[in-house]
């Protein structure tokens, strides 16, 4: 599945992009949702790191699906930062992907009081800049 991506005005933080990381966030800019898989172990995971989690060999890449459901959330009410205050209430939470790996990010696209556990979401991404994109998720549209 290749997601939305929109290119916007982004006026957050844009994340540190390292030579473990850059493969994740330039495939976030084209629509595409990377997981690492372990070649040795199979396992999965999220967020981009040298070695695998489970066995510490080198993890490959992998796309997924970018679909998920609300695995856990909640609702930020208080954020005296800039700019995130000016998007009060926002909703953070943890995605489980349909391939099992859980990643944190935003629910938006609805109103956070529609946001529930088991949720099913889509990712869509936000350029943060050159060859940097960001995913956020919205309740399915099918």
């Amino acid at each position: 599945m290749t997601a939305e991506v929109i290119d916007g005005v982004w006026d957050r933080p844009v994340p540190g992009v390292d030579a473990v990381s850059a493969p994740y966030f330039r495939a976030c800019a084209r629509g595409e949702l990377l997981v690492q898989r372990c070649p040795e172990c199979g396992h999965r995971q999220h967020y981009p790191r040298a070695m695998c989690g489970h066995c510490a060999a080198e993890p490959d890449w992998e796309p997924v699906s970018g679909l998920g459901t609300v695995y856990t959330y909640t609702v930020i009410r208080q954020m005296g930062a800039s700019p995130f205050r000016d998007e009060l209430p926002y909703v953070v939470a943890m995605i489980e992907l349909d391939e099992g790996v859980r990643m944190m990010s935003n629910v938006t696209g609805c109103a956070p009081g529609d946001v529930s556990i088991g949720l099913p979401v889509e990712v869509y991404m936000v350029m943060a800049g050159p060859d940097v994109a960001v995913p956020f998720f919205r309740p399915r549209r099918s």
